[in-house]
């Protein structure tokens, strides 16, 4: 699965990318959490904001049978960005869309 070995290092270059320039307090860091085996990628946001615990998935893209998955995306989108890297619109689900949405999206539908 080469492809795949490719679209998991382009999903860990646009995090790292885009955590150097987020524009969160610095109180709040950064973190990408991957589990190869499971083929899960996450961008969370952890630490306090006047006194308030700030612990939220940014980003959390899954690898399913050879397509990306973007089962939550709290940025502007994280999809042009994965096309930008070379990742095709077919192989792209936008998994926090509801399944009869999906079609309308430009993206694959699964």
């Amino acid at each position: 699965m080469e492809r795949v070995e490719k679209y998991r290092e382009i999903i860990l270059k646009v995090f790292r990318e885009w955590t150097e320039i987020a524009s969160i307090p610095k109180e709040v860091k950064d973190e990408i959490i991957v589990d190869r085996e499971a083929d899960r990628y996450l961008w969370m946001a952890r630490g306090y904001q006047k006194h308030k615990l700030i612990h939220a998935c940014v980003v959390r893209i899954d690898i399913i049978d050879g397509k990306l998955w973007i089962q939550q995306d709290n940025t502007e989108g994280i999809a042009p960005e994965l096309e930008r890297h070379g990742i095709p619109k077919e192989h792209i689900v936008l998994g926090f869309r509801p399944p009869d949405i999906r079609p309308y999206t430009g993206y694959a539908v699964e």
